[in-house]
């Protein structure tokens, strides 16, 4: 038994990306839809050897949907990921919205698993930002053997 996923933002290169993962992961997608801006409506995306059309995100009802992998920047986010969230569909947001969000849980999935079972109190997952995640993974069976106590990063 698969999965009914949306990746809202599929036109952009994270939302591209995305969907390249979950082929490649060869996730468990019974349904997929892909949701863009009105701007980038109709536009054709890949995943895997299907070509599809993207719909509408202020019409889309993710009622009945299971997954959301949200692409779309805080603005989109804060509209959209609430609604979809309510509407029963678990949300994985990219954006920094909820990054400081005590009710939203912050995952690295190699770092922090067992925090997961937190995203009920909204329905939303957040992940850290790209250079965060990639440090964090590194850092983390480091830490396990001899505590980090500070870390200094710049990024550019």
């Amino acid at each position: 038994m698969g999965y009914r996923v949306v990746v809202a933002g599929a036109t952009g290169n994270v939302g591209r990306e995305m969907l390249n993962i979950l082929d490649e992961r060869q996730f468990p997608v019974d349904e997929l839809a892909v949701l863009a801006s009105r701007r980038a409506l109709g536009t054709e995306v890949s995943f895997g050897d299907k070509t599809l059309k993207t719909q509408d995100i202020e019409q889309f009802d993710f009622t009945g949907w299971d997954r959301a992998l949200f692409a779309i920047g805080s603005d989109g986010t804060k509209v959209h990921g609430p609604r979809a969230a309510k509407a029963g569909c678990t949300v994985i947001d990219n954006s920094s919205l909820y990054r400081y969000d005590p009710d939203v849980p912050l995952i690295v999935p190699e770092v922090n698993p067992q925090a997961i079972h937190r995203y009920a109190a909204k329905n939303i997952i957040a992940n850290p930002n790209c250079s965060t995640a990639q440090r964090v993974v590194a850092l983390k069976p480091l830490h396990d053997r001899a505590t980090i106590k500070r870390v200094v990063v710049s990024t550019y």
